[in-house]
């Protein structure tokens, strides 16, 4: 009896791990199916990269086979200048006569530094081109507003560019605007006067704060109120030669 107890009790246990053993098999069974349809269509993808790869090749070929040959078509080409094929290098620039102002998109082209003609006094001064300016300035001594028939005048003196003499000019007051410059914790109050200038081709009225610019180089600096639309500052472009100035021009306004 214990033999045959035995026995079974053996069987059973091989029965047991037989079972666990089929178990597990049947488990990994889904996982190895999706293994195998992953890999199929992997391969099936790299056979229709294979194919596409092959059409390009021939597509290549086709199309370097119908192209023409560009020098076969046009055989001067070696032969022409270089300058033809530059001829619209300057697009959007006119051209202009020797001693003429240089044009781009019909507005002036103006450099660094410029001679201006003022008037009053009449008589050209060296002026510094400002784009970062709103406001043409204008160097101004001894200013002194006042009242003329109940309207507001300001007189003040300019340096004659050639002299060194003072040049006492009287203009109507047209405003005050307040300037902050680097530094100063208060903005200054400045007069604002109206005057003609003549700069290259430009000949306009336009508005001039007054300040004592005795410490620049420069007694007259020309800001964007009579830049824009008009002019375009090229930096690399040098100045006009200042025309002859008339003393006897320099009278009092």
């Amino acid at each position: 009896m214990k033999t045959i107890a035995l026995f079974f009790s053996e069987t059973t246990g091989k029965c047991a791990i037989l079972t666990l053993a089929c178990f597990i098999l049947f488990a990994c069974n889904p996982l190895a199916d999706t293994l195998s349809e992953r890999e199929a269509r992997i391969n099936a993808r790299e056979s229709e990269l294979v194919t596409l790869f092959a059409e390009v090749v021939e597509l290549k070929k086709s199309l370097e086979k119908n192209q023409p040959d560009q020098r076969s078509i046009r055989p001067e080409d070696a032969n022409t200048p270089a300058a033809d094929n530059c001829a619209c290098e300057n697009t959007g620039a006119e051209s202009s006569p020797q001693g003429s102002p240089a044009k781009i998109d019909s507005k002036t082209v103006l450099g660094a530094i410029e001679n201006v003609h003022l008037d009053p006094p009449g008589l050209e001064f060296s002026a510094r081109i400002d784009t970062g300016a709103q406001t043409s300035s204008l160097n101004a001594l001894d200013i002194v507003e006042f009242e003329r028939d109940g309207k507001p005048f300001v007189k003040f003196n300019l340096i004659h560019p050639q002299s060194g003499e003072k040049i006492q000019l009287t203009r109507r007051l047209r405003g005050h605007v307040r300037v902050k410059e680097l530094g100063d914790r208060e903005a200054l109050r400045r007069p604002v006067i109206r005057m003609r200038i003549q700069l290259a081709d430009i000949d306009e009225q336009i508005n001039f704060t007054l300040e004592n610019r005795s410490r620049f180089k420069h007694q007259v600096l020309i800001g964007r109120n009579l830049l824009q639309d008009l002019a375009v500052v090229d930096v690399s472009k040098k100045a006009a030669p200042p025309k002859s100035d008339n003393p006897a021009a320099a009278v009092t306004k």
